[in-house]
């Protein structure tokens, strides 16, 4: 349930400032070990079990792209901020239901977690009225997992190898192949899923030159996905807090 107030505490405000600032330096100093532009690195706040008026506060401190996971909790915090005036650019980057895609693609600017070319296919179907393409991320699988969703590097399967995924993104008039997004497996060190993956992101560009677009790592891992070519982190904890309990 997101909470109905525009406003936040003054505590609250406090904790987001400083939770922002430490997150902001250690992108800095990530890029600057990496040898990178600071320019190319950008922060998702996931604010996904968390209430618009920390929406709002964040937007207020500069932080303009925001992410959520579940649709049911997201259209109605993605309506409530806009509601209030400020329009941030809001990112899907939960594992996406094909029913999903027409609500979806109402609020956000971006979906990080395209993994299958019927998924693809959905949105395109659902962007029909759109002004603007929806920016797409092909979720990769590093581990080949299919229970944790990702297309699979490689692989020839038509509905979910990342290539034809990839192609069916390119194809569709309503949406924009920008990148790649990953979540490190479970039981990988991140050093070696963020190796993958950039060996992965590398082979990809080559066939997609425009598709720039990296989205990897977390509040815990994030430098090391920057170390290996993210440009998008995802940063939820480090930010606001540990997160309430999902129900």
């Amino acid at each position: 349930m997101t909470d109905s107030s525009a406003t936040v505490r003054p505590d609250r405000h406090a904790e987001l400032a400083a939770g922002l600032a430490q997150v902001r330096t250690r992108i800095d100093d990530a890029c600057a070990q990496a040898g990178r532009d600071r320019a190319e690195v950008t922060m998702i706040a996931v604010t996904k079990t968390y209430p618009a008026s920390d929406v709002l506060a964040l937007a207020g401190l500069g932080v303009t792209d925001m992410g959520e996971s579940r649709d049911q909790e997201a259209a109605g915090k993605a309506a409530e901020v806009a509601a209030a005036g400020v329009r941030p650019r809001w990112h899907f980057i939960g594992q996406l239901q094909r029913n999903k895609a027409r609500s979806v693609v109402r609020y956000a600017d971006v979906v990080h977690s395209v993994d299958s070319v019927r998924l693809a296919r959905a949105l395109a179907t659902a962007t029909a009225d759109r002004r603007e393409p929806l920016d797409a991320l092909v979720q990769v699988s590093i581990d080949g997992d299919a229970a944790r969703g990702g297309a699979l590097p490689g692989s020839a399967d038509p509905a979910a190898g990342l290539e034809p995924v990839a192609e069916a993104v390119a194809d569709a008039p309503g949406l924009r192949l920008v990148g790649l997004m990953a979540v490190a497996p479970l039981g990988w060190e991140p050093e070696r899923a963020f190796a993958r993956l950039a060996e992965v992101a590398d082979a990809f560009r080559a066939v997609h030159p425009g598709a720039t677009a990296l989205s990897a790592g977390m509040s815990g891992d994030f430098e090391i996905a920057i170390r290996y070519g993210a440009t998008h982190v995802r940063v939820g904890s480090a930010l606001l807090g540990m997160r309430p309990t999902l129900r």
